[in-house]
C-alpha cells in the first residue's frame, strides 16, 4: 500500500513538475513584437545622427550650398530630440518587461539621438551667447587690409565700420595689438611660422610690406575664412595685428575670435 502511494506520488509530483517547467519567458512571438518598438527607435535616431553628418559633408563637397547644410543640422536636432523621447518611452517599456535587448537598443538609440540633438542645440546657445558678426581684428581702428585674397572672396573685404567694432570690442576685448620685443626682420618669420602652424593655406607673404595672408578652413562645414596678419616696426619692437573674417554667414559662433587668440598664443607660448 505504502510502495503504491510512493508511486502515484511520484507520478503526480513529476506531472507538476512537468507542467511548472513550462516556460516562464515571453514566447518568441510576443518577443518579436517587442523587438520592433527598439528597432524603430534605433533605426530613426540613426537616421537623424546621419543627417547631422551629411550636413557638412555634403556642404564640404558642394553637394550643396552652406544654407543647405545649416538647414539639415536644424532638422537633425528636431529629429534628434523626438528620438531621444521615443527611445526614453522604449526603454521604459523594455524595462517593465525585463527584455534585455530591447533596453539595450533603446540606450544606443538616445546615446544616437543624444548627439544628434545635443550638437545643435549647443550651436545654438553659442549662436545666441556671440554678436551677430564675423569680421574679427585686433585693430578696430585701422584694420589689416586684404590682398591677394580678394580674387577668393564673393563678398566685400572691407571692414564693416564702427557698428562691427563696437560690437566686437564689447564681445572680445581682450583681443589687442600684440607687441613683440624683436624688430620686424626677426618678427616677420616668426609670424609666418606661426601661420603655418596653424594649418592655414598660405596665400601671400610679402616681408617688405609686412603682411601675411591665407585662408583658414573650418572643422565641420569646410567654410573658407580669410585671415591677413600686418607685422610694422615701432622702434626696436615690432607691432602684430590680426584680422580673421568669414566669406559667408552673419555670425561666426565666435570662430574668428578664437582663431587670433590661438594664433596670438602661438607667438607668445611663455604667456
Amino acid at each position: 500500500m505504502h510502495s503504491r502511494t510512493t508511486h502515484i506520488g511520484s507520478r503526480d509530483f513529476h506531472f507538476r513538475t512537468a507542467h511548472n517547467d513550462s516556460p516562464k519567458s515571453v514566447p518568441s512571438a510576443q518577443r518579436s513584437t517587442q523587438l520592433v518598438l527598439p528597432l524603430i527607435a534605433i533605426a530613426a535616431a540613426v537616421f537623424s545622427l546621419l543627417l547631422l553628418l551629411a550636413s557638412g559633408v555634403g556642404t564640404r563637397l558642394d553637394i550643396w550650398q552652406f544654407r543647405t547644410g545649416l538647414a539639415l543640422v536644424r532638422y537633425a536636432g528636431y529629429t534628434g530630440l523626438a528620438c531621444a523621447l521615443l527611445a526614453i518611452a522604449v526603454g521604459v517599456l523594455a524595462i517593465r518587461s525585463r527584455y534585455r535587448l530591447g533596453i539595450a537598443l533603446s540606450l544606443a538609440a538616445l546615446i544616437c539621438a543624444g548627439v544628434a540633438f545635443g550638437i545643435p542645440y549647443t550651436w545654438k546657445v553659442q549662436a545666441m551667447r556671440y554678436p551677430r558678426i564675423h569680421d574679427i581684428t585686433t585693430d578696430v581702428d585701422n584694420p589689416p587690409k586684404f590682398v591677394a585674397v580678394l580674387p577668393l572672396r564673393k563678398a566685400s573685404a572691407d571692414y564693416p565700420g564702427t557698428a562691427v567694432a563696437m560690437q566686437q570690442l564689447k564681445a572680445y576685448p581682450d583681443l589687442k595689438t600684440l607687441i613683440m620685443p624683436v624688430t620686424q626682420d626677426q618678427a616677420f618669420p616668426s609670424a609666418l611660422d606661426a601661420a603655418k602652424e596653424m594649418g592655414w593655406e598660405i596665400v601671400a607673404a610679402v616681408p617688405s610690406e609686412g603682411r601675411i595672408e591665407a585662408v583658414a578652413t573650418t572643422f565641420w562645414f569646410g567654410f573658407k575664412d580669410d585671415v591677413v596678419i600686418r607685422v610694422v616696426p615701432a622702434g626696436a619692437r615690432s607691432l602684430i595685428d590680426v584680422r580673421s573674417t568669414s566669406r559667408v554667414g552673419i555670425s561666426d559662433l565666435g570662430t574668428n575670435a578664437k582663431r587670433i587668440r590661438a594664433y596670438l598664443a602661438k607667438l607668445q607660448p611663455g604667456r
